[in-house]
Protein backbone atom coordinates (compact mmCIF):
# COMPACT_ATOMS: atom_id res chain seq x y z
CA UNK A 1 0.00 0.00 0.00
CA UNK A 2 2.72 2.59 1.04
CA UNK A 3 4.91 1.61 -1.84
CA UNK A 4 2.41 2.10 -4.47
CA UNK A 5 1.06 5.59 -2.98
CA UNK A 6 4.92 5.76 -3.08
CA UNK A 7 4.82 5.39 -6.78
CA UNK A 8 1.94 7.30 -7.23
CA UNK A 9 3.47 10.76 -5.81
CA UNK A 10 6.61 10.17 -7.94
CA UNK A 11 4.30 9.77 -10.95
CA UNK A 12 2.03 12.57 -10.33
CA UNK A 13 5.33 14.74 -9.08
CA UNK A 14 7.16 13.66 -12.56
CA UNK A 15 4.17 14.96 -14.80
CA UNK A 16 4.35 18.14 -13.23
CA UNK A 17 7.96 18.43 -13.21
CA UNK A 18 7.53 17.28 -17.04
CA UNK A 19 4.62 20.00 -17.47
CA UNK A 20 7.01 22.67 -16.15
CA UNK A 21 9.77 21.83 -18.30
CA UNK A 22 7.44 22.19 -21.25
CA UNK A 23 6.03 25.74 -20.57
CA UNK A 24 9.84 26.77 -19.65
CA UNK A 25 11.23 29.43 -21.70
CA UNK A 26 14.41 27.53 -22.29
CA UNK A 27 16.02 25.97 -25.22
CA UNK A 28 14.49 22.88 -27.34
CA UNK A 29 17.53 21.32 -26.72
CA UNK A 30 17.84 22.22 -23.11
CA UNK A 31 13.81 21.00 -22.76
CA UNK A 32 14.89 17.29 -24.23
CA UNK A 33 17.57 16.92 -22.06
CA UNK A 34 15.28 17.68 -19.03
CA UNK A 35 12.92 15.78 -20.48
CA UNK A 36 15.11 12.33 -20.92
CA UNK A 37 16.63 13.46 -17.15
CA UNK A 38 13.10 13.19 -15.80
CA UNK A 39 12.55 10.10 -17.59
CA UNK A 40 15.38 7.99 -17.15
CA UNK A 41 15.75 8.64 -13.64
CA UNK A 42 12.66 9.47 -11.95
CA UNK A 43 13.34 10.78 -8.46
CA UNK A 44 16.79 12.31 -9.56
CA UNK A 45 15.69 13.97 -12.68
CA UNK A 46 13.00 15.73 -10.44
CA UNK A 47 14.61 17.17 -7.96
CA UNK A 48 17.48 18.36 -10.31
CA UNK A 49 14.93 20.24 -12.45
CA UNK A 50 13.23 21.49 -9.59
CA UNK A 51 16.45 22.64 -7.53
CA UNK A 52 19.18 23.07 -11.54
CA UNK A 53 16.01 24.25 -14.04
CA UNK A 54 14.58 27.18 -15.23
CA UNK A 55 13.30 29.63 -12.54
CA UNK A 56 9.75 30.14 -12.27
CA UNK A 57 7.78 31.53 -15.36
CA UNK A 58 6.50 35.36 -14.84
CA UNK A 59 8.72 36.12 -12.35
CA UNK A 60 9.49 39.95 -12.45
CA UNK A 61 12.55 41.49 -11.51
CA UNK A 62 12.93 45.25 -10.40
Amino acid sequence: MITSLLAFIVLVLDVIALVSVLQSDASTLAKVLWVIAILALPVVGMILYFLLGPGPRGRVTA
